[in-house]
């Protein structure tokens, strides 16, 4: 039977010791160690307990509606998810080095591989994890070279009125002398964040292209207005193997030109584990020609690390393109059902290596980002 974790939470009564009694994962927080400095009151579990409990106090709770209410506590309690698999003593102390990356990706593989025991949207699941991955972001923001910068690349995903409130919850559920310090940086947070535009939603940039601009430009104002010298169109496809990217292109792009790496692979006879770079540089060549001669064209293969990707958009963003980032995705059981009945089987560990891997696309990283489930 499919359960749902939102509903959960409510009938718990927003209570996190009952949720971690249905969720093992949080249980085994009580297990991970902190630095007393700034966690006296112990474990990363009762650090959690004690933010939940702040979080439901807060004045700004109230004006939720009950999904955003569900999935904030829900942020809240496997906000430190990471903290789990990174937390390691340096120097005589406890730290947890990039916690809030790997908690993205920890929970983010969790609730794709375990579905049916959280019953969240493909929605629902992103909100709370780009939650977890920005919740440090309202401490240290003034700390960034381009402050302003980082507040609107995080509100392009989550409105940052509500990492305000997970994020004074996380610095009041705690016992600490910093504690109050921490929470009158997440009050300039949220002024700051008014102040610049992104406090509701996403800064509203003159134009796609402008926005583009801005987040791939050193120094660009946001409220730039840019002429938009693009002259031909790109598509991206990003996804793990199977998720239907081929399917997908005879669906809606049939008869364009394709940049494949998988036809590649099989044109070359070069096994799936070898030769990765050697199929690299035939794909790039193919692209190469199509740019130089300003023709669109679609660039299909796995493409699931952030960094993979924006080698890619700054390339084709190079010779005036129009990049349309698609991302696909199927349920993980369906991935396993197809990868099963493929000719060209991959082998179960390495698949779930690469959901462990998996970064999704994030809005800014080209003209125009779309996520399809």
């Amino acid at each position: 039977m499919e359960r749902n974790i939102l509903k959960e939470i409510r009938s718990s009564g927003f209570s996190f010791a009952k949720l971690a009694e249905e969720y093992p994962r949080l249980s085994a927080l009580k297990e991970v160690p902190q630095d007393p400095e700034y966690h006296a009151e112990g474990s990363v579990y009762r650090h959690t307990e004690m933010m939940c409990g702040e979080l439901v106090k807060l004045s700004g709770w109230q004006d939720l509606g009950d999904e955003e209410q569900e999935f904030l506590f829900l942020a809240a309690a496997f906000h430190d998810i990471g903290k789990a698999i990174c937390t390691k003593q340096e120097d005589g102390k406890w730290i947890s080095p990039k916690h809030t990356i790997l908690g993205e990706k920890v929970f983010r593989r969790m609730v794709y591989r375990e579905a049916p025991q959280f019953g969240l949207t493909f929605q629902q699941r992103e909100m709370a994890a780009k939650l977890i991955r920005y919740h440090g972001l309202p401490v240290w923001f003034w700390r960034k070279k381009r402050p302003e910068f980082d507040l609107l690349k995080a509100a392009e995903s989550i409105p940052l009125r509500l990492l305000y409130l997970l994020s004074m919850a996380d610095a009041r559920g705690r016992i600490s002398d910093s504690a109050g310090m921490l929470t009158e940086h997440v009050e300039l947070f949220a002024d700051y964040a008014r102040e610049v535009g992104v406090w509701e939603g996403a800064y509203g940039f003159t134009d796609p292209y402008t926005r583009f601009r801005y987040f791939h430009t050193e120094n660009l104002w946001q409220g730039a207005r840019l002429y938009d010298d693009t002259e031909f169109d790109v598509i991206l496809l990003s996804g793990l193997p199977l998720s239907g990217k081929d399917s997908w292109i005879e669906k809606n792009k049939a008869g364009m030109p394709v940049v494949s790496l998988d036809n590649i692979r099989e044109e070359m006879q070069i096994p799936p584990t070898k030769g990765s770079g050697m199929v690299a540089q035939a794909a790039l060549e193919q692209a190469r020609g199509f740019l130089r001669k300003k023709e669109p064209f679609l660039w299909n293969a796995t493409n699931i690390m952030e960094e993979t990707r924006q080698k890619l958009v700054r390339l084709f963003a190079g010779y005036g393109a129009r990049v349309h980032l698609i991302y696909l995705e199927v349920p993980y059981e369906e991935l396993l059902v197809r990868n099963r009945k493929r000719e060209r089987y991959i082998p179960e560990p390495v698949l779930e290596d690469m959901i462990r891997k998996l970064e999704l696309p994030m809005p800014w990283e080209a003209h125009e980002v779309k996520w399809l489930s």
